[in-house]
């Protein structure tokens, strides 16, 4: 009897243990549970507002007066939207968020963007220049120049003479702003060709001059040969006086 009244006051206790944990990790669960779901704000729900097309301004005001957060993610430059203006939002509109969401804003540039065309000088020399026609249109393509214009002049070789922003040349090093009109003067080669056809033709009238001189009635080809017009043996033909005797008979 000693040993089984020693027994029980213990068998209840580690029961009693066992039953305050329970109590404990179920308390802690739902004060976890409770707190996030005032964090998160569990089951709260809102629409993001359209702010595309609006103006910066207009746009901070309408999500701030909804709860959001808003960050500008980046300034772009197009000439179809207005300086200042919302090109693009996310989340979109409509969407479904929590409250107080973070809503990033893609902003249109007051001013556009300006880059250099070629960094390779000491900006007292053209732009581009002497480059290959493919290889400047490549160049400016990738920089985001969209007003292109090409202006073929008499030149010795297939190449860029200089390039123009807006009707002023451009230099090495010099920041052109991405939107300006861009005229490329290129050299079309076909002063070489006209060089050699000169030069072929002062060989041809050369070889004419040395070789038949100014022969009479001859004729000057492009090959160089000159052909005489048919010779005759035969004696000229003296001219007659006519008989006048006969005439008054």
């Amino acid at each position: 009897m000693a040993l089984l009244q020693n027994y029980q006051p213990k068998k209840y206790a580690i029961l009693i243990n066992i039953l305050i944990i329970l109590a404990v990790a179920v308390i802690g669960i739902a004060i976890a549970y409770f707190s996030a779901a005032l964090f998160t704000k569990h089951g709260q729900e809102t629409v993001v507002p359209r702010v595309e097309n609006m103006s910066y301004t207009q746009a901070i005001k309408l999500l701030h007066s909804k709860g959001f957060n808003v960050d500008i993610r980046d300034s772009l430059y197009r000439d179809d939207y207005k300086p200042g203006y919302v090109i693009e939002q996310f989340p979109k509109a409509r969407s479904v968020v929590k409250p107080g969401r973070k809503i990033f804003l893609y902003i249109n540039a007051v001013h556009p963007k300006e880059v250099v065309i070629d960094d390779s000088g000491d900006r007292t020399g053209l732009a581009l220049k002497d480059w290959s026609f493919r290889q400047a249109k490549a160049r400016l393509t990738e920089l985001g120049f969209k007003n292109l214009r090409r202006v073929t002049v008499l030149g010795a070789e297939d190449r860029v003479i200089k390039l123009l922003a807006n009707g002023k040349p451009i230099y090495q090093m010099e920041k052109v702003p991405v939107n300006a009109q861009i005229l490329i003067e290129v050299s079309d080669g076909r002063l070489s060709a006209i060089r050699d056809s000169l030069y072929e033709a002062e060989r041809v009238q050369e070889f004419n001059m040395m070789n038949f001189g100014d022969y009479p009635g001859g004729e000057y080809y492009e090959s160089g040969v000159v052909i005489p017009e048919e010779e005759s043996n035969d004696e000229p033909d003296y001219f007659e006086e006519p008989d006048y005797f006969l005439l008054n008979e």
